[in-house]
């Protein structure tokens, strides 16, 4: 059990840095034209505050046996501060200004959350606390591809979803739920169980829609449909070429 508990977390490891690392893309666009255009930062922000709040919760003084938990996230908080930083220094003065206060938010957050866990509770009161944080901000960022399967039914086409980024939200979350129960570890269970199932409706979806991709009935997402994927337009170079998938 133990020596598959270390498989999926391996496994898992592997698929969410898969996905850390697709934004890159968008990211070497916005330094080729100095410009963040109209890119949203937000998805940046609150992937880098899953990231902390996962790190913090995987480390043994917090949780036990969840070291892969905490690694991930640890590289994974690395890569979101480095596109958040790249964001700020070339997006215009308003947003620039808006991205900051939300990244010290981040940061404020965090930091309450440190605190509190280390010198307010102890064993498994902190666990709870910290466990509790971490699973509401990963629900609410595995729900985030909600808008854009609602463009998807709308318009009977996927090209606004690459299906390497349906497939891969799925792998990931089923390696961490898989995970999250041989360790018994239902702050882990639950919140991938809820991002395995959305990324299986993705793929369901796929699979209906997928002989109407680039069809004329095209629409034009709107800024919330695009909000997870970093984007607040269309952004005409499709994201499936975009990402090879996505995170």
């Amino acid at each position: 059990m133990a020596v598959l508990h270390l498989v999926f977390g391996i496994f898992g490891n592997a698929l969410a840095l898969f996905l850390f690392l697709a934004p890159a893309i968008t990211f070497k666009r916005i330094i080729a034209n100095k410009s963040t255009e109209k890119f949203s930062g937000i998805p940046y922000i609150m992937t880098l505050l899953n990231c902390l709040l996962s790190a913090w919760y995987g480390l043994p003084f917090v949780s036990s046996d969840n070291i892969p938990v905490s690694t991930i996230n640890g590289v994974g908080t690395v890569i979101e501060t480095i596109y958040i930083l790249i964001f700020i220094i070339f997006a215009p003065k308003k947003q620039k200004a808006k991205i900051i206060g939300l990244f010290t938010s981040v940061l404020a957050v965090f930091s309450i959350v440190v605190f509190v866990s280390l010198f307010a509770l102890h064993d498994n009161s902190r666990k709870v606390f910290c466990g509790f944080a971490s699973a509401i901000c990963s629900i609410i960022m595995y729900g985030s591809p909600l808008s854009i399967m609602r463009l998807v039914i709308r318009t009977k086409s996927v090209e606004f979803m690459p299906f390497y980024l349906s497939l891969s939200v799925f792998l990931c979350g089923t390696s961490w739920f898989i995970f999250g129960l041989l360790g018994r570890d239902p702050f882990l269970a639950v919140p991938n169980g809820v991002g395995s199932a959305l990324g299986a409706i993705q793929l369901i979806l796929y699979f209906i829609y997928r002989d109407n991709k680039g069809a004329p009935k095209k629409q034009t997402p709107t800024e919330e449909e695009t909000m997870e994927m970093g984007h607040t337009k269309y952004n005409e170079e499709k994201l499936s070429n975009a990402n090879g998938i996505r995170k």
